[in-house]
């Protein structure tokens, strides 16, 4: 049967009011009111803890905890020298500066701190300017003819 304006329905469930509890006998949530007889539950005040079983040992605390999470690790987005290649081939690129990255796709923010990885091969000469490169990357990009140049102005060279 095909769907047009005079057989059209509401996804079931979709109209359903929300649960008006201690209404009386004729709501079908009377007397207990939806919170069942005698316990913690149905009492006035009655709230547990989040993850609380009953009184049995909670799984957050029966499962071993392993390691430390380092507050003061530093995330890079890493982007490969593949990337760029593809990149300086499709656009023409002959320079990419930090606020380009987030305007190419290769990076999630503006503020988004930029490592440079050697993996794959450059064959244009392009300056680079980003937060860190690996050793293999700012060698492959000198090789090419281009400048490898970290934030704040210091060019890489392949011996440091």
């Amino acid at each position: 049967m095909a769907k047009n304006l005079s057989n059209l329905r509401a996804p079931k469930k979709a109209n359903t009011g929300r649960k008006r509890v201690g209404r009386g006998m004729g709501s079908g949530m009377g007397k207990t009111s939806t919170r069942g007889h005698k316990g913690q539950g149905s009492r006035s005040g009655s709230s547990l803890m989040r993850g609380f079983e009953g009184g049995q040992m909670p799984l957050h605390r029966r499962l071993p905890k392993r390691g430390f999470t380092n507050i003061f690790r530093v995330e890079y987005t890493v982007i490969n020298l593949t990337r760029i290649a593809d990149l300086a081939a499709e656009r023409g690129i002959s320079e990419i500066a930090l606020e380009d990255y987030k305007k190419l796709g290769l990076a999630g923010n503006k503020k988004a701190l930029i490592k440079i990885l050697g993996t794959g091969e450059l064959t244009t000469a392009i300056s680079i300017t980003a937060h860190r490169f690996s050793k293999t990357a700012a060698e492959k990009i000198e090789k090419a003819g281009g400048k490898a140049i970290v934030a704040g102005g210091v060019t890489v060279t392949a011996a440091e």
